[in-house]
């Protein structure tokens, strides 16, 4: 770099040398003017020289960069035209200004200048595409592409400031070949029958192998339509292999297995259900297969009689027309009343946490544990924030006792009671969400799930022991049996007997929904145990200006499709979740109403008690709100919505639930 400027100092331009000239010139003239007078005229010739030089230089130059310019535009010309894809300019409202002979080609139309391009390419959005720079996978004539845009400022002059160019890339090939990798890719199926053991107890000898045979028979049948492979490997589980592409026909018929194993009457006498559990979109064999085994154990946990689909984080749900079939066994019973009853001898405390708005459910089952903690000589706390008016009976009777009243605590101090070796037991839920303190889960890893609720999405993980029952009408019934397999009776106190009793009592609608014969044998335990019913009946007393707006509820409400009744209420009030709840059964009692729906404001939010006879499920339609519950009780809560806005996403899903089933009204 050095070098070169020595060599420009040594090498100047003419103006150097005519600024010499000049100053010898002046020299020669101090000292002989004569003389000077042939350098001036030397001078000014050299000058006009270099001038006339200059010009010429100039225009050469010019002529040369001209001819450059013009050999590159025509070189531009000519690429832009025979541009191998298809290429457009546009203004920036979209008019078409221009474009070559292969988006003409791609087209397929004539006379496009001055024609919008968002009215020739349907489904374009140009401004999308100058937002995000470009738009994938946009489908022209059954052909892939991905536009691309360049934005170019006009000179003043023009009347448009600005013109966009759009090339067009084709990606035909690569979306072809990414949709036939994704139809080749290995999608996992778990398939059990729910109610094997039952279904066999109940079925002749000499009917089994027929009931079996047929089993087998029709699951081969459905799997050969799918193309896959099947493989048994237990007597009432099953194996399925087959291509992504064969799940959407698995899908688009509601995966029709599931009624046609229902229909099998071979001798059974009770009716035969599977549970489904579909993995598919896993990177790899081992993730999908861990799809197909958590989908399964949530179609299990959700009652069975269905098929879950795992796709990554999203779960769709097919079937569940039936109700949870009681299980006759109770060895279960033993083996997880003796695994928690070994828990608890081998804790420090016990913490027992239900879930939000505690119901009589949540609360009996929680004093049932509580004692089950305190007969082992342990210590022992409910947590429970605050009271409501499904609870408030019950609670103001408990807390008369002083032992209840020290050890019903609320979060601060439950936050300060847990330790290393704290266990944690969730009663009524198991939606981490939906608990009374959920921050609680994630201080101890000792938790013991007991819940009857069909399972959803969300689930509380790394449970050391669980005992999730759908076929249990309530978890007071559930608790019952524990407490009596522990010390082989139960050894709780009166008033807790009556809190399990009410518990059972509020689930089943006294003993009319989903009740079975633990049910009533749980009942009698209790009985037993020094239970009175008509105390648990006052438990239930309602006051005044409930039965007074539970009234107006039922009053005000209206039809939906004939079969499905709806109400609303405005009134703002500490019952509320009590009374849509009471204000639902009250509905679903009508002739020709099939379920109920009643919808109420509590705060900043708009709660949701649905009720139905059993062959609408309004946990289904409820889950898409957000909610859960079961086949025939469900409930949900909506934050952000009016009241009126709640009322029409509710009719939306119930709409969209009918024309899933196919079923109309």
């Amino acid at each position: 770099m050095n070098s070169k400027k020595f060599f420009k100092l040594l090498v100047p331009d003419t103006r150097i040398y005519l600024i010499i000239t000049t100053v010898l010139t002046g020299i020669i003239a101090y000292y002989n003017p004569y003389i000077s007078i042939i350098g001036i005229f030397l001078l000014a010739y050299l000058i006009y020289y270099n001038l006339k030089v200059t010009n010429i230089r100039r225009e050469e130059w010019t002529r040369y960069i001209e001819d450059l310019s013009a050999d590159i535009d025509s070189a531009t010309k000519q690429a832009i035209l025979n541009l191998p894809m298809p290429l457009t300019i546009v203004e920036i409202d979209g008019t078409i200004t221009w474009y070559n002979p292969k988006f003409l080609e791609l087209v397929q139309k004539s006379d496009l200048l001055e024609n919008n391009i968002e009215e020739i390419i349907n489904n374009f959005d140009l401004r999308k595409v100058i937002r995000q720079k470009s738009e994938d996978n946009l489908v022209i004539n059954n052909r892939s592409f991905k536009v691309l845009h360049n934005v170019i400022k006009l000179p003043k002059e023009h009347s448009s400031n600005f013109i966009i160019m759009l090339y067009w890339i084709e990606t035909t090939d690569f979306e072809n070949l990414k949709k036939t990798m994704n139809q080749e890719k290995i999608v996992a199926i778990n398939v059990q029958i729910d109610n094997f053991d039952e279904v066999m107890q109940n079925t002749e000898d000499a009917f089994r192998p027929l009931v079996i045979a047929e089993i087998d028979h029709r699951i081969n049948i459905w799997v050969n339509k799918l193309n896959g492979i099947i493989r048994k490997h237990a007597q009432d589980k099953f194996v399925v292999i087959l291509e992504n592409r064969y799940l959407e026909k698995a899908e688009s018929k509601k995966f029709e297995i599931l009624d046609e194993i229902r229909e099998i009457n071979m001798g059974n006498k009770i009716p035969i259900t599977l549970s489904i559990g579909v993995g598919a979109q896993g990177t790899n064999l081992i993730q999908t297969f861990e799809f197909s085994n958590t989908a399964r154990d949530i179609a299990l946990g959700r009652g069975g009689d269905q098929a879950a689909v795992k796709m990554n984080d999203k779960i769709s749900f097919y079937g569940g027309k039936t109700k949870a079939v009681e299980k006759s066994t109770k060895v279960r019973a033993r083996v997880i009343s003796h695994a928690l009853k070994q828990l608890i001898e081998q804790s420090e405390n016990v913490l027992i946490m239900g879930h939000k708005y505690a119901d009589l459910d949540a609360f009996g089952s929680s004093l049932g544990i509580y004692r089950a903690v305190k007969n082992r000589g342990k210590e022992a706390h409910i947590i429970l924030s605050e009271s409501n008016p499904a609870i408030e009976t019950l609670l103001n009777r408990i807390l008369l006792e002083e032992e209840y009243k020290r050890n019903i605590i609320g979060f601060d101090e439950a936050n300060a009671r847990v330790r290393d070796n704290t266990l944690l037991v969730v009663v009524d839920t198991h939606r981490p969400s939906f608990t009374e303190h959920p921050s609680i889960l994630n201080r101890t890893n000792k938790i013991v799930l007991i819940d009857h609720h069909r399972r959803g999405t969300e689930y509380i993980q790394n449970t050391v022991l669980n005992y999730h029952e759908t076929y249990a009408s309530s978890t007071s019934e559930l608790v019952t049996e524990l407490l009596y397999y522990m010390d082989d009776k139960i050894n709780i106190k009166p008033i807790e007997a009556e809190a399990l009793m009410a518990g059972i009592a509020v689930d089943t609608k006294n003993f009319t929904f989903k009740t079975g014969v633990r049910t009533f044998e749980a009942a009698s335990m209790l009985k037993r145990a020094g239970a009175d019913t008509t105390a648990v009946k006052q438990l239930f007393q309602d006051d005044f200006e409930t039965v007074r707006l539970k009234s107006e509820v039922v009053k005000n409400a209206k039809t939906y499709k004939e079969v499905i009744a709806i109400s609303c209420f405005e009134e703002q009030t500490r019952g509320a979740q009590l009374i849509a709840a009471q204000a639902s059964d009250e509905l679903i009692g009508i002739r020709g109403i099939r379920a109920s729906f009643v919808l109420g404001r509590k705060n900043d939010k708009i709660i949701i008690s649905g009720r139905s006879m059993g062959d609408i499920n309004v946990q289904v339609i409820l889950e898409k709100l957000g909610g859960g519950g079961h086949l025939t009780i469900a409930g949900a809560q909506l934050e952000g919505f009016t009241l009126e806005e709640a009322l029409k996403t509710l009719e939306n899903t119930i709409d969209e639930y009918f024309i899933n089933e196919g079923e109309e009204i």
